[in-house]
């Protein structure tokens, strides 16, 4: 059973905040359909898809009656932004983002991890390393502002350390079985 007002739930965040893992507590929690963004972003054997072809993938998701949808691809975020009922922003400083993903590279080397496709093994990435340096103000800016824009309208939440994910799930655990 769903928490009204929560059908459709927008996630962002950088690399390693969360958002994955996240959207699966809170896909099973409230028993909504859970998106990752790298399931559009890549196609098996690490090889990107064509960027029309993610947004085209990104709408087909938006139009969804139910959807927990998380990650990028940014241009799309307005789109979405305007189907979700709620955002929920991921700002987690690069310490902790940098150690999860060095935690999660070992934990699914040479394996997919569940939010991948098939045949994307993790492996250490000096590529993805450096674009998580580089966009590490750039980025967090980007999210701030388009948090900030979103409309009143919207539940949005903004959560900076795992004692308030954890404490957002523990709310929202408590909140659905009392609207049962």
């Amino acid at each position: 059973m769903q928490v009204p007002g929560r059908q459709r739930i927008m996630i962002i965040g950088q690399p390693g905040a969360g958002k994955s893992t996240l959207a699966r507590s809170i896909g099973d929690i409230l028993q909504l359909p859970v998106v990752h963004i790298d399931r559009i972003h890549w196609q098996p054997g690490w090889k990107e898809r064509p960027s029309e072809e993610k947004s085209a993938l990104c709408q087909e998701v938006h139009q969804q009656q139910e959807w927990i949808f998380e990650g990028g691809h940014s241009k799309t975020w307005p789109e979405r932004l305007h189907r979700a009922d709620t955002l929920i922003w991921l700002n987690f400083p690069l310490s902790v983002r940098a150690w999860r993903v060095v935690m999660r590279t070992i934990k699914h080397r040479g394996r997919s991890r569940p939010d991948l496709p098939d045949n994307c093994p993790e492996h250490f990435n000096w590529e993805f390393t450096h674009w998580i340096w580089s966009t590490r103000n750039t980025g967090r800016n980007k999210m701030q502002a388009f948090y900030e824009a979103a409309p009143d309208s919207k539940e949005k939440y903004q959560l900076r350390s795992q004692q308030e994910v954890d404490q957002f799930l523990h709310d929202l655990t408590k909140q659905t079985h009392a609207d049962k």
